[in-house]
C-alpha cells in the first residue's frame, strides 16, 4: 500500500505538531507518524515553560529586553567544557526568532503567564503555559485537524525511503502491517532525543550510562538512527543533560496538571492568572515543582545518605554521576534518602530547600510531606519508617551505624525522613543532526540530503540548550520555521507517486 502527501512528519510531539500545523496552514497536505498510543512526546511531560526575549508579555511588564542580550545569557547555563560545542550562529536566529512563534502559539489559543526570572538571565524571560503543556499539544492537533492534516498513533517509522540521493518518503510498521508513504516536498524528522537509547547512550557517552533510563520511555533516537543511516552527520551526542537523581513522578497527576489544556477552561485560568498575587502564583507553581524535580545534590553535601530498598548504602553520595550510575544498577534501579531530625529541620527553611524552581517556588521537607505522601514519610521511630517503605528495619539501623563511625555529622534524633523513591534519569540529550538555515539535515560532507529534514531534539543542528524553557521554545520554533521552508519548496517530478 502506497499513499503520497506532501510532506510527511515523524513525531507528534511539540516540534512534529508545530510543522505539521504550519505547513498545513500553507495548504500543504501533511501526515503526521507516532508511534505512541497519542500525540504528546517529551514536550507534553514538561512543566512547559517558554522562553524567549522582546515578547508581548515582557513589554507589558517594562520588562526592556534584547536579542543581543539574550544571546549572551543563553551561553551562561553550560559550563564551559559543553558551552564550547554550541553553534552559536544558530542559537542566535533561533532567539531571534522565538518570540513571533510565542505570538503565533497565542493566536492559535495557547495562554502563557509571565515572565518569570531565571539567572543567569538578566531579565525575566521564562513564560509559563497555562495551565500545563498538554495545551500545546491539544491546541496544535486541534488546529492540524481543522486544516485537514492528519495525525496516524501506534505506528513506528522503520526506515527512511531513499530515491537515489534523495529521500522520498518512510516505512512504517502498524497493525496493518508494512505500509510506505510517499512525501512530494519532505519528510521531516521530529521524533525527539534519545535519552532512554542505552545503544546510542553506550556509543557516545559511555557503557556505564547504559543502564540509566531516560525520563520520557519512548525517546529512543529513531530520528537520530534513520538519519545516519542515509549519511546524515550527528553533532555534541555525547552531551546530555544528567545523569540526575530525580523523584517518580506520582500515579495520579495533581488536579492542576489535569486541567483542561485548550479551550474555555485556558482562558479562564490565563485571565485568573494574570490577577493571581505572586504568593499564589508561587503556590500553583511549587505543586507542579514536587510532581516531578530532582533533590538538591546539597542535601548529601549535608549528610543525608542514599539507600537501596533493602535499607543498603551503595555509593559515595557527593561523588555525580558515580552516584548515579550506581543507583540505576540498584533492585528496582531506586533508592532512598534519608534524614535526620537535623536535616528535617534545616531543610523546612530558607535557604535550604529540597528542590527549586529559580527564584519561583522552593519545596521544603513540609511541602514534600504534605503535597507527595507517596515519596515522602516522616516518624519518630527509625524502624517503623523502614517498614512504612518495606524496607527491611535492622538492615536500615545497621546502615546508620556503620555511617555514623566516620560521618562529621552523625544520623540521629526522635525525627526520621525517607524521600523516594528516587531514580537516576538523563532529562534530554544535546546531540541532534547538522542542519542548515532551512532545517535541511546535512550529510558528513555537509551537503543538504534532499527531501529530509530535522526539527526540535532531532535537529538541534549542535546548540546547546541549557536552561527552562529554550528546548521547548526550540521545539516549536523550528517546527513553525520548517513549514514556511516546506511552503516554498516546488515539488520533484520524479518524486510524485500516485498521483
Amino acid at each position: 500500500m502506497n499513499e503520497s502527501v506532501d510532506v510527511i512528519v515523524v513525531g507528534a510531539g511539540g516540534s512534529g505538531l508545530a510543522a505539521a500545523v504550519s505547513a498545513a496552514e500553507a495548504g500543504l497536505s501533511v501526515l503526521v507518524l507516532e508511534k505512541c498510543p497519542q500525540p504528546g512526546g517529551t514536550t507534553g511531560i514538561a512543566i512547559g515553560s517558554f522562553t524567549a526575549n522582546r515578547t508581548r508579555l515582557q513589554e507589558q511588564s517594562g520588562i526592556d529586553d534584547s536579542l543581543d542580550a539574550h544571546a549572551i545569557d543563553s551561553g551562561k547555563f553550560a559550563p564551559p567544557d559543553i558551552e564550547r560545542w554550541n553553534n552559536d550562529e544558530l542559537r542566535r536566529a533561533f532567539l531571534e526568532q522565538a518570540r513571533e512563534t510565542l505570538d503565533w502559539l497565542e493566536r492559535l489559543g495557547v495562554r502563557f503567564h509571565g515572565p518569570f526570572p531565571e539567572p543567569p538571565n538578566r531579565v525575566p524571560r521564562m513564560h509559563n503555559v497555562v495551565p500545563n503543556a498538554r495545551s500545546y499539544i491539544l491546541t496544535l492537533s486541534h488546529r492540524l485537524q481543522q486544516l485537514g492534516g492528519r495525525i496516524e498513533c501506534n505506528v513506528r517509522v522503520q526506515e527512511l525511503l531513499t530515491d537515489e540521493s534523495s529521500v522520498v518518503g518512510v516505512r512504517v510498521e502498524s497493525d496493518r502491517g508494512s505500509v510506505e508513504y510517499r512525501s512530494r516536498l519532505g519528510v521531516v524528522l521530529a521524533a525527539g532525543d534519545y535519552a532512554n537509547s542505552p545503544e546510542l547512550i553506550a556509543r557516545f557517552k559511555g557503557e556505564g550510562f547504559a543502564e540509566i533510563e531516560g525520563i520520557n520511555p519512548h525517546a529512543t533516537g529513531d530520528g537520530h538512527l534513520m538519519a545516519e543511516r542515509v549519511g546524515a552527520k550527528l553533532l555534541n551526542m555525547p552531551i546530555t543533560y544528567g545523569p540526575e537523581l530525580r523523584f517518580v513522578p506520582p500515579q495520579k497527576l495533581p488536579w492542576i496538571a489535569r486541567l483542561s489544556a485548550r479551550g474555555t477552561t485556558s482562558k479562564i485560568l490565563a485571565s485568573l492568572v494574570s490577577l493571581a498575587p505572586r504568593a499564589v502564583l508561587n503556590a500553583f507553581i511549587k505543586r507542579l515543582l514536587v510532581t516531578w524535580q530532582h533533590p538538591e545534590d546539597a542535601l548529601f553535601t549535608d549528610g543525608a545518605i542514599l539507600v537501596n530498598r533493602t535499607g543498603e548504602r551503595f555509593c559515595e553520595e557527593t561523588e555525580s554521576p558515580n552516584r548515579e550510575i550506581a543507583l540505576a544498577r540498584q533492585p528496582d534501579k531506586s533508592g532512598y534518602i534519608l534524614l535526620d531530625a537535623r536535616l528535617i529541620e534545616r531543610y523546612s527553611a530558607w535557604p535550604h530547600f529540597v528542590s527549586t524552581a529559580p527564584e519561583i517556588a522552593y519545596a521544603y521537607v513540609n511541602d514534600y510531606l504534605r503535597l507527595r505522601p507517596d515519596i515522602a514519610r516522616a516518624d519518630p521511630s527509625l524502624s517503623k519508617l523502614a517498614r512504612q517503605v518495606q524496607i527491611p528495619a535492622e538492615t536500615l539501623q545497621q546502615t546508620v551505624e556503620e555511617w555514623n563511625k566516620s560521618a562529621p555529622q552523625p544520623l540521629q534524633g526522635n525525627r526520621w525522613c525517607l524521600l523516594g523513591p528516587v531514580k537516576s534519569w538523563f532529562t534530554t540529550t544535546e546531540g541532534g543532526t547538522a542542519i542548515n538555515d532551512d532545517f535541511a539535515v546535512l550529510s558528513e560532507t555537509g551537503q543538504p540530503i534532499p527531501g529530509l529534514y530535522a526539527v526540535g531534539q532531532t535537529g538541534l543542528g549542535g546548540m546547546i540548550l541549557w536552561g527552562h524553557g529554550l528546548h521547548i521554545a526550540w521545539a516549536l520554533t523550528s517546527g513553525r520555521l520548517v513549514g514556511k521552508v516546506l511552503a516554498r519548496e516546488e515539488p520533484r517530478t520524479s518524486r510524485r507517486t500516485n498521483e
